[in-house]
């Protein structure tokens, strides 16, 4: 296995990015995000797959990602990450599109869009950061915000009655016929982390491999809106998290493993 310092797939200096920092992400501490994009970096060069990436990043933490990687880059507004990614993938079916998507993205104003590329089979990779809370915005209810869990507009914390349950955005777009892989990871140790990159790896392989539409979900805290250490929420990841959003493959129909 390869170690970096900083892969090849990010720029050498992030001279995009506002202020004197320019080795340094936008990220706040602890927060999963730098290093999802350090696992998905790693794995686009592990492959070899850098030069015929477009990366698609819609409002949310990550709507800088085009700081980072070295690569195509094309941002969305807010939810339509997999409606560009199709254009981008149909445009151009040898690229390889990944489509970064928070859950108050994904799972809230994009839930059309995403429920309906999976739907259809759409040959892209979608990448779900599940941080139970829109992040950006000022730690607004998310629809996969936990029962209980408190959030500026739900300062008593989500009530089932009044707000609905949590949505677990994966396993409902597994039941279509067009999704061929769901994974859900969490960031939250050293062996999930391998865990992850693992799967980051196999839902580029998928769409690689043209099989249909891939997705990984990965658990992510978010220290700054949870107002949590960033210790505490990792903490709260495995302890509370996980719970309601257990880990796993949740459909695998590619067949690797029977090949193996």
């Amino acid at each position: 296995m390869k170690v970096y310092e900083k892969s090849p797939s990010f720029y050498e200096v992030f001279e995009r990015k506002s202020g004197p920092a320019k080795e340094a992400t936008h990220y706040c501490p602890g927060c999963g995000h730098g290093n999802v994009h350090k696992m998905i970096a790693e794995a686009l060069e592990d492959m070899n797959l850098t030069p015929r990436t477009v990366f698609v990043s819609p409002v949310g933490c990550s709507v800088f990602a085009y700081y980072y990687f070295d690569c195509g880059n094309t941002q969305a507004a807010h939810g339509r990450a997999p409606a560009v990614a199709t254009g981008v993938k149909r445009a151009n079916p040898n690229s390889i599109v990944i489509s970064y998507q928070g859950d108050g993205d994904l799972a809230a104003i994009g839930t059309a869009e995403t429920i309906h590329a999976a739907n259809r089979g759409e040959k892209i990779s979608a990448i779900f950061i599940n941080n139970a809370i829109y992040g950006m915005t000022g730690g607004q209810m998310a629809p996969t915000t936990l029962l209980g869990q408190e959030a500026t507009t739900a300062p008593g914390g989500r009530d089932a009655g009044l707000h609905g349950n949590p949505i677990d955005i994966s396993a409902m777009i597994a039941v279509s016929n067009g999704v061929v892989y769901v994974e859900r990871c969490s960031l939250a140790s050293l062996k999930q982390i391998r865990q992850a990159k693992k799967a980051i790896k196999k839902c580029f392989q998928v769409q690689l491999d043209k099989l249909g539409f891939g997705l990984v979900e990965l658990l992510s805290p978010c220290p700054t809106n949870w107002k949590l250490s960033p210790k505490e929420a990792w903490a709260w990841v495995n302890e509370v998290m996980v719970k309601v959003y257990p880990l796993g493959v949740i459909k695998d129909t590619t067949g690797y493993e029977d090949k193996k």
